[in-house]
């Protein structure tokens, strides 16, 4: 069997993925924080802080994944600021230089970014993997998160780069906070409500990651991106609709949330339209397309 190492596998996405490549005949192996961490697949530690790979980890790996990251939901103080930055980019380094002293060379690696490449934009402009980078915070993590990605080519590698929009899940994640305040009748469209909301059915995402273990031809950077544009008051009026519940309260000013989440703020009030044509052009058919389909499978 073809193994499979994974950072990052007991997330939400990682979890998903891990049990789909596993049903599908690949050997899954694990990188992790410490033994504690419950998993089904044989794991390895790791500790880029400290330069500490458990032996044998990196041994006849045929395809990594970099599913590895800090949660961007946490407030951003600039502690916490520097901690998602080093979760991504010092991490990714760490695994490439101990893949170039191992001599390991492995056929491809699959690494997760964000749209917030592009930056949280409120415009007409539809971004593409062409367009340049955002020079703002998550768009500078993004650059070079995916930079330390690109110099695995210099290991033989074929790199795809991932990137990500909100992930829609039945369990936890970026639902769960939105549907709570809705499901105890305190929901509310959030600033002018016309910010953009780009996200993906978490079955979708994990089936873009198996089609870049599969199809040799993907390379580069891909947006994982359903391809239907909503704001967020379509979405919070969406997700109220599922739920059975109404949207009474006004919308939320901006300098209320701005003064709650402070600089995170940019999260729940800007952003941007992203396109998803190219990984469509590459032959991948979307199971949830449009968002009412999306949150009825995963709130129902």
């Amino acid at each position: 069997m073809k193994k499979i190492l994974i950072s990052g596998a007991t997330g939400l996405v990682g979890k998903k993925l891990s049990k789909k490549l596993y049903e599908r005949g690949y050997q899954v192996e694990i990188l992790v924080r410490s033994k504690s961490s419950k998993s089904n697949f044989k794991s390895y530690v790791w500790d880029y802080e400290n330069q500490f790979l458990e032996e044998g980890a990196l041994d006849n790996t045929y395809i990594f994944i970099y599913l590895a990251g800090a949660s961007i939901s946490e407030r951003w103080t600039k502690s916490y600021k520097q901690e998602i930055y080093k979760s991504r980019v010092n991490s990714a380094q760490f695994i490439y230089e101990q893949m170039r002293k191992q001599n390991i060379h492995p056929e491809s690696v699959i690494a997760s970014s964000a749209v917030g490449f592009y930056g949280q934009i409120t415009s007409q402009q539809i971004f593409s993997e062409d367009d340049a980078p955002a020079e703002d915070f998550l768009g500078n993590v993004c650059t070079d998160w995916e930079l330390k990605a690109i110099q695995f080519q210099d290991l033989g590698s074929r790199v795809v780069r991932v990137r990500t929009s909100t992930v829609l899940s039945e369990n936890g994640g970026a639902l769960e906070v939105l549907k709570k305040p809705i499901e105890l009748n305190f929901g509310a469209v959030l600033g002018d409500g016309k910010q953009y909301f780009p996200w993906i059915h978490i079955d979708d995402l994990v089936n873009i990651y198996f089609k870049a273990v599969e199809d040799v031809s993907m390379n580069g950077a891909y947006n994982a991106v359903a391809p239907d544009f909503v704001n967020n008051e379509e979405l919070t009026k969406k997700i109220a609709k599922q739920l059975d519940k109404k949207i009474w309260l006004p919308n939320i000013p901006k300098f209320v949330i701005k003064t709650v989440l402070g600089e995170m703020s940019v999260l729940a009030l800007e952003g941007s339209r992203i396109s998803s044509k190219k990984i469509l052009d590459s032959g991948f058919k979307f199971s949830y397309e449009k968002l009412d389909e999306a949150l009825s499978d995963v709130i129902n």
